[in-house]
């Protein structure tokens, strides 16, 4: 099976592997993508290496799954104060181009 696609945030013992196969849709669709199966694999190993649970959720169980709510920052997406003070003086850099053109 190689190597899982994601092993879980809190137990490295856990691999989980992921199934999704699309097609194009019928007329109905009118040919946008359709999911056709999207399977998950869970694998448990104990501390010796032996598989200890084996889960496997189709697509029917993943409607069951309840998602949380939360939502988590992005820090990679926030400018430093560097980045921040550099935005602010290129928008007053383009702003006073505009006036300059009237």
């Amino acid at each position: 099976m190689g190597s899982p696609h994601t092993k879980s945030v809190s137990d490295e013992d856990v691999w989980i592997y992921f199934e999704r196969t699309t097609t194009s849709g019928k007329y109905v669709k009118l040919g946008k993508s359709v999911l056709k199966t999207n399977n998950v694999l869970k694998l448990a190993f104990n501390k010796y290496g032996i598989l200890i649970e084996k889960k496997l959720y189709n697509k029917k169980d993943m409607k069951k799954v309840k998602y949380s709510k939360k939502e988590t920052e992005n820090i990679v997406k926030q400018k430093s104060f560097t980045g921040k003070v550099l935005q602010s003086v290129k928008q007053k850099m383009y702003s006073g181009n505009k006036k300059n053109r009237k």
